[in-house]
């Protein structure tokens, strides 16, 4: 037979698509040619498969050999195709029978010795493998990555010759009846830092509390070593655990961007902190072929931004539409990707250059004009898709000794209430209140005729837009969620303004500063 079929599976964006490898070989001049739109790395795998089959005592034909990989008109990337190809030509060449290559679908890099390596975006293809009821052959590293997908039959393969056993004795596949990773997973309040660890700061920790209960973005302002990053590192084990669902997508992501430890990060709330140098690609994805950035990176989970005003305003200015969207679309010429980026923004930020602005401790070396031109790094289009703006003030003297009796609040005993706050959220609208549209606000919210005439007042008075409007009702309606309050009272919606720090007047400057 001089024509063989096997399948394996390309990478687009956060999906798989099935590519159809057909090898064929007929007279003429010795030589190996591969179509269907391979990339370098694809065609080089012809150099790869001759010295893994010579190495494994097989025979290499010498003959006129054409590789096809449709679709034609799909881009091929990447290493991922070695194994098919070489398990095609086996075929082709009568070295391996034919007959059951259509129930598999095959990926692996090969090595020159015929050893098969691992290779990366193995999740997506695996949900893929699994609803066409196909068997995955892949590499052994990525076996733990592949049984995230319940239900799904694997046969893991450490060289060429176990590829061509498995198949010519029809060996068991390796399934995961259920999700064999979970059992292995610590538990959850271990994987991240207590928030009892933090002294004082009581406002802060309530605002985290709303934050997580609504999962609203969330803004701290104050002077340096206030535990403003130590307070944003808290906030995962302040969340609720991911379900299968979302943990699948922001495993996807992870397999995508080429991790491959994804089965250790498996429900683990992504928490992302790119340095504050970080360019408008690597936040938001991109490249000529498509990467997921950090925005991705962080579905489902945190997106810490440091030093917020030391970002490149372009740089923030790029966060607008996927913190409305929670999607983000990186357009090339030739194609289109799409990839999910629903994540919690959570920064921290100093008042002023010198970060001591409005301290009564340390004096404020900074001009008005420095302080102004500070501030205005964040454009306002940006500051209203935040919700909440919080301050940080320096601690008291003797607040951090350590005769000082410890009681604070512990992370455990906040997600408790965090989660009953989302239950009630999830059973109301099918979504947390951040995530709600302006036009699912009045059909879903009750607001007493104070609390309403008391945000007008504040539209007034500070100039708010009608953006930050909506945002304040969404944020005053998780407080009266958390008070399991049946509408919106006045209370609720004077803690909503006072976590509007930048809605309120510029304080004056010191005397001297």
């Amino acid at each position: 037979m001089s024509l063989a079929t096997v399948y394996s599976r390309a990478q687009v964006a956060i999906h798989s698509v099935e590519v159809q490898i057909e090898v064929h070989l007929a007279n003429g001049l010795p030589a190996m040619n591969i179509i269907g739109l391979p990339e370098t790395s694809v065609k080089e795998s012809k150099d790869r498969v001759r010295s893994a089959l010579s190495n494994c005592q097989f025979e290499f034909p010498a003959r006129r050999i054409t590789v096809s990989l449709a679709p034609a008109d799909l881009p091929k990337q990447g290493s991922r195709y070695d194994v098919a190809i070489a398990t095609a030509l086996l075929a082709a060449t009568g070295q391996l029978s034919p007959d059951t290559l259509g129930q598999y679908e095959i990926l692996g890099e090969l090595s020159l010795s015929g050893e098969i390596r691992p290779v990366k975006s193995v999740l997506p293809a695996a949900l893929s493998c699994k609803i066409a009821d196909k068997t995955l052959i892949l590499p052994e590293q990525n076996l733990a990555e592949a049984l995230l997908v319940e239900g799904i039959k694997c046969i893991p393969v450490t060289h060429l010759l176990d590829v061509v056993n498995a198949i010519s004795e029809s060996r068991e596949p390796v399934c995961s009846g259920s999700n064999e990773q979970a059992s292995t997973i610590p538990d959850y309040q271990s994987l991240y830092s207590d928030l009892s660890d933090v002294r004082g700061q009581h406002m802060a920790k309530r605002g985290l509390t709303v934050a997580a209960a609504g999962s609203h973005n969330l803004l701290f302002i104050g002077p340096p070593g206030t535990g403003k990053t130590m307070l944003a590192s808290r906030l995962p084990g302040l969340l609720p655990e991911l379900t299968n669902q979302e943990a699948i997508e922001s495993a996807t992501v992870y397999s995508v961007s080429g991790n491959h430890d994804v089965a250790s990060q498996w429900k683990k709330r992504p928490f992302r902190a790119p340095h504050h140098t970080a360019s408008a690609v690597s936040l938001v994805g991109g490249g000529s072929q498509p990467r997921p950035g950090e925005v991705s990176l962080a579905h489902n989970g945190i997106l810490f931004l440091d030093e917020l005003p030391e970002f490149d305003r372009k740089v923030l200015e790029v966060l607008r539409e996927p913190l409305e969207s929670g999607e983000i679309c990186i357009s090339r010429a030739t194609q289109q990707s799409q990839f999910p980026a629903k994540f919690q923004l959570v920064a921290a930020m100093n008042p002023c250059p010198c970060g001591h602005y409005g301290s009564s401790i340390h004096s404020c070396s900074c001009s008005a004009e420095q302080v102004q031109r500070y501030r205005a790094k964040l454009s306002g289009p940006f500051l209203d898709r935040i919700d909440m703006h919080i301050e940080v003030a320096a601690l008291p003297q003797g607040s951090l000794s350590v005769r000082q009796p410890v009681a604070e609040i512990t992370s455990s005993e906040i997600r408790e209430r965090v989660e009953q706050c989302r239950q009630r959220q999830l059973a109301r609208q099918g979504k947390t209140n951040a995530q709600l549209s302006p036009a699912e606000l009045p059909k879903i919210m009750r607001i007493s005729e104070n609390a309403e005439k008391m945000l007008e007042m504040a539209m007034t008075k500070f100039g708010i837009s009608a953006r930050a409007y909506h945002r304040i009702l969404k944020l005053s309606l998780t407080i009266s969620d958390l008070a399991q309050c049946q509408e919106i009272e006045a209370k609720h919606m004077t803690e909503a303004l006072g976590f509007r720090y930048f809605d309120r007047p510029v304080r004056p400057m010191a005397i001297g500063s």
